[in-house]
């Protein structure tokens, strides 16, 4: 049975830029319905399943538009489950290419307790229940305004817990709308203003939240192991919940299985860090928020690096500081003129903390680190000595925070301090290599360029490459000669072509000691090209093109992607031996006039030979579409049936329910 929200009002005639079109909420969740397709599904993907994060708001904010921000929605899971119907072998020789795979496609609310404070106080909420993003943004919110929203949210997590006054206890603000991952048995949603979400697989329906402690999982051997009623990331005490609080990217480690993951909170020391082991796992320290020095005020934090020996914190000039209100200053601020930090320590040693500064820039998404080992220092690894001699990390870099305000529709504050003219660089986000020197007589940054001038942003690998040294990094870009994932006010930005880049290939050229032409530091990049140049190359030289560091993979017209995930292919003997999944919505079903889409609007999901960038292998129909969102994952058909509790996908945990009404 389909469930309908009727909280869920007609959208604002405004047309926010990222809540129109199909960045609009659908207003209906389906359980496992079959799909029809086109193409050939590989048998790679039986018995896995494909799932993507985004905000999806339960109630619709009725202030004007500019108190609306595409990072604000309820936390709504879409995926494609692609189960394993029958498998014949008639010959005998073992051969599956027989396995009939049908594609299901769900989506379910998570069920945060913000969603279910809502939907039980539907008849009087007419507001979010959290403030808008777009509110801690605008310096022109006055602070009393802005505290009257912060006052509101309070006082109704108050009430949630007054006997008689609500049936929903709100003891997380979470949305859970960001990214989803998987950790020792556990399906994960995140967000910055909480800790993870599990859910199970593959109905998509929410548990409980894990904090490092088990919630609302069965008693036994794992509640021994994981510490039930102990304290999790936020220890105990009234203010708990806050420091609890994850960066939306923790990593999991694909050799030792533990999960890292960093904690920021608006008091000193400001950030803590946090190591989870699987069960049974005691090879290494289990830490619960270690601190981390060095950090001077409390900032936003998006993600992080993890090589196998090392991680990474990025300190960015992004600030998310509620004493900004006293300062003349949004809560989420942007300084210009500031330093951007990377602090680099061993995995389990925080407080060895070494800090690199370098000009100021924005990064949300980290695509890969790992170390580079010297023989002398490896030799020497028994004597206590530092292990790697660089540490080498990919980001997608921003030279501006500008992405924050335009999803919010509103305008990039100008900066009243001066902006030193080494600082002056041009709007745009690249792919970028940093290398950091960790031997004591010589720590410094060696390198920091871009790898390719074209628009990156949404980074995706082979995942049984991540933390080590890759060869190809897959992202999102666009055909727009004038966009680089920032748009002009009141439009927004939208992913028409994937790209793969073969960063061995330009790390080696930008790094050469004998290239003519080094690429400049910090603003320069390797290779110079636009997206138009480089398909350009391709099709007038395709023999040439096949050992181009660059291909770029483009939709057809008026088709727009989300973030692609690569699966790898089983038994493949190269890196790039694989698939990219990638949600695909034809805006022709968008009513011109209206700006609206049409009734029935649905979307596909494309599955992308990733070897050649050329071919799609199978369009998979869903039952609706799936509005623009963020992050998403794949889970292996191993993943799926080995989640904590009985292991079964038919028989999953008792999981939270909410009535439709």
């Amino acid at each position: 049975m389909l469930d309908s929200n009727p909280l869920l009002d007609t959208p604002s005639p405004s047309k926010h830029p990222y809540l129109s079109g199909n960045f609009a909420p659908v207003q209906t969740c389906f359980p496992l319905t079959p799909c029809s397709y086109k193409g050939s599904i590989p048998i790679d993907l039986a018995g896995g399943q494909y799932v993507r994060n985004g905000g999806n708001p339960v109630i619709n904010n009725d202030e004007s538009a500019r108190e609306s921000h595409w990072f604000d929605g309820d936390g709504m899971l879409s995926g494609v489950l692609f189960r394993r119907v029958a498998a014949t072998d008639e010959g005998g020789d073992g051969d599956e290419t027989d396995t009939i795979i049908q594609p299901e496609f769900v989506n379910q609310y998570l069920l945060t307790d913000v969603y279910r404070f809502a939907r039980a106080n539907h008849h009087w909420m007419r507001r979010p229940f959290m403030p808008s993003i777009s509110a801690l943004l605008d310096p022109c919110t006055s602070a009393v305004r802005v505290l009257s929203k912060v006052l509101r949210t309070v006082a109704m997590v108050i009430f949630s817990w007054l006997p008689g006054w609500s049936k929903t206890k709100v003891k997380r603000i979470s949305v859970a709308n960001t990214s989803v991952l998987y950790h020792d048995g556990r399906a994960l949603a995140t967000c910055e203003s909480g800790p993870p979400l599990r859910f199970i697989l593959p109905s998509l329906e929410t548990v409980g939240w894990f904090n490092g402690t088990t919630d609302n999982e069965p008693s036994g051997d794992y509640e021994k192991i994981d510490g039930a009623g102990a304290a999790g990331f936020g220890g105990k005490g009234m203010l708990s919940f806050m420091r609890e609080w994850m960066t939306a990217h923790p990593r999991v480690d694909p050799e030792t299985g533990e999960l890292i993951a960093f904690h920021s909170f608006s008091v000193k020391p400001y950030v803590s860090y946090s190591i989870i082991q699987p069960y049974g796992v005691s090879t290494s320290p289990r830490l619960m928020s270690v601190p981390v020095p060095g950090m001077a005020c409390p900032k936003m934090m998006h993600d992080f690096g993890v090589s196998r020996r090392h991680t990474v914190i990025m300190d960015m000039p992004l600030s998310l500081n509620p004493l900004n209100l006293f300062k003349g200053k949004a809560i989420l601020s942007y300084n210009r003129a500031g330093k951007a930090r990377f602090g680099i320590f061993p995995r389990y040693h925080p407080e060895r903390v070494q800090w690199f500064e370098t000009n100021a820039c924005c990064i949300f998404h980290a695509a890969n680190c790992w170390d580079t080992i010297s023989k002398e220092e490896d030799l020497n690894a028994c004597k206590g000595e530092r292990l790697a001699t660089t540490v080498n990390l990919l980001v997608c870099r921003m030279t501006s925070a500008s992405l924050i305000f335009n999803t919010g529709n509103l305008p990039t504050p100008v900066s009243k301090t001066p902006i030193p003219p080494e600082y002056h660089e041009e709007e745009q986000c690249r792919l970028y290599y940093y290398s950091f020197s960790l031997t004591p007589r010589n720590q410094r940054i060696l390198h920091q360029f871009a790898l390719s001038a074209i628009p990156f942003e949404f980074p995706t690998l082979s995942p049984a490459h991540t933390m080590t040294q890759t060869r190809y990094i897959y992202g999102c870009t666009t055909t727009s000669p004038s966009a680089s994932y920032t748009s002009a006010l009141g439009k927004s930005v939208k992913i028409d072509a994937l790209a793969k880049i073969d960063v061995s290939t330009l790390i080696a050229r930008g790094a050469a000691p004998d290239n003519p032409s080094p690429p400049e530091p910090i603003k320069g990049c390797v290779d110079t090209r636009s997206v138009s140049d480089i398909l350009t190359f391709s099709s007038s030289s395709p023999s040439l093109a096949e050992d181009d560091p660059i291909k770029v993979f483009t939709f057809p017209p008026n088709h727009y992607a989300q973030e692609a995930r690569f699966v790898p292919r089983k038994n493949g003997v190269a890196e790039d031996d694989g698939w990219l999944l990638t949600y695909v919505f034809d805006e022709s079903q968008i009513d011109e006039e209206s700006g609206e889409c049409s009734e029935g609007a649905k979307s596909d999901l494309w599955i992308i030979d990733a070897k050649g960038m050329r071919e799609v292998v199978a369009r998979i129909r869903l039952p609706q579409r799936v509005p623009y969102g963020f992050h998403g994952t794949w889970f292996s058909e191993e993943e799926v049936l080995g989640q904590r509790g009985d292991g079964s996908m038919s028989q999953p945990l008792e999981v939270l329910q909410v009535t439709a009404v």
